[in-house]
């Protein structure tokens, strides 16, 4: 019988090579784990069935490399790439792990930081649309502060949409066929960061030079940290047509950055999620931004990527079933379609519907009193994904 879990390249699945190539280094311990080649996670993940594999630019090319060892390194990923019928969806840049970014790459308050953070991003730029990358992602794990008399946050801001537009124009200038993604976090590595949620990214891009270029990249685990609801996050972006890619994994709410496997903390959460893309036709790459336990050897790593990608798979089932449910569609139905007959009051002003509303009367006692029936909803919907309906 055939695996309907089964993950395959039609998913557009995808993993960075520092989610599954983590060594299981934490702030209190050492690595538990072997360093994995690029090369090699690139012919694990496609066994696995995975579509794409992404990158920070040092993920595969060490800060300091030569010239020569950069292009040398690179032509072998790449065959590495062609041969297990792998892409690169999306490429990012690490401006937070060296510390001439201790205090951002962006938003430093020392220009030479700043450009030597242009440069290195243009040279990731470069990287990434070399290796076929039409996404290019910035999370800005150091624009932040602990010392908040230290930084002006409107100087901070600036300088970030500074940046975010010369490298637009530097994309426009060389013709490359990219766009940004903008990824949000509240805190950590820095006490605070200046765009904590997706919303904020929202907002901003709005104010740049070329707004059409940018979207934005959610993820779960940075939504769950601010206690915000995700799949509510991710439904704004979608209606302002600016989900251009999204990270996917796991987070119990209000602790630190757990990068959990995708669904093994909140089935309920991750179930909205992907109904939603399911729903709304999201086609874009599905990436899961997540680690393996720190308990794990290798061959839990490689269990552990498995187990995202199932668990997708088995959510946009579960996500199907209740598209189909009898009961559920006719719940909906109602919920959805009650007192159809005064949306002619709503939508677009004008003089007359106005004058209109005004004279109409409302039993508001009465349409108060009225249950609308979620809890019996909740509760199916319960039992679908726990198995037994």
């Amino acid at each position: 019988m055939s695996d309907p879990y089964k993950p395959e390249k039609k998913d557009k699945f995808s993993f960075g090579l520092w989610t599954v190539g983590n060594v299981g280094r934490d702030p209190f311990g050492d690595p538990v784990r072997k360093v994995i080649s690029p090369n090699r996670i690139v012919q694990k993940l496609s066994r696995l069935g995975a579509w794409g594999v992404n990158l920070h630019d040092n993920d595969l090319v060490p800060i300091d490399a030569t010239p020569a060892q950069r292009n040398k390194i690179v032509k072998s990923f790449k065959k590495a790439l062609k041969d297990h019928g792998m892409v690169v969806p999306m490429a990012t840049t690490n401006t937070f792990t060296h510390p001439v970014f201790r205090d951002g790459g962006f938003t430093s308050n020392d220009p030479k930081v700043r450009a030597y953070g242009l440069k290195k991003v243009m040279q990731s730029i470069d990287l990434g649309v070399e290796l076929g990358a039409k996404f290019f992602v910035f999370w800005g794990g150091r624009e932040g502060c602990e010392c908040n008399v230290a930084k002006d946050p409107i100087e901070a801001i600036k300088r970030y949409r500074e940046g975010i537009n010369y490298l637009c124009e530097y994309v426009i200038d060389q013709r490359y066929d990219l766009k940004f993604a903008l990824e949000a976090k509240p805190n950590e590595p820095r006490a605070d960061l200046y765009f904590p949620t997706t919303g904020h990214y929202l907002a901003f891009i709005e104010t740049l030079d070329h707004p059409k270029m940018v979207g934005v990249n959610p993820e779960v685990a940075h939504e769950h940290m601010a206690g915000l609801n995700f799949h509510h996050g991710v439904a704004q972006a979608i209606e302002a047509g600016k989900l251009f890619h999204i990270d996917l994994n796991d987070q119990r709410f209000g602790r630190y950055d757990q990068d959990f496997r995708f669904g093994s903390e909140d089935y309920k959460s991750a179930f909205h999620l992907v109904r939603l893309l399911e729903s709304t036709g999201y086609d874009g790459p599905r990436h899961f931004d997540a680690h393996a336990y720190r308990t794990e050897d290798e061959a839990g790593v490689w269990t552990f990527a498995e187990g995202c990608m199932r668990t997708h798979n088995i959510l946009r089932e579960k996500a199907r079933r209740f598209e189909e449910d009898p009961e559920i569609q006719d719940m909906l139905k109602d919920m959805m379609g009650q007192n159809i007959a005064f949306e002619k009051h709503l939508g677009i002003y004008s003089r007359k519907k106005a004058q209109s509303l005004r004279r109409t009367k409302f039993d508001i006692d009465a349409m108060g009193s009225r249950g609308l029936g979620h809890e019996r909803l909740d509760q199916i919907l319960g039992e679908l994904l726990l198995g037994v309906r």
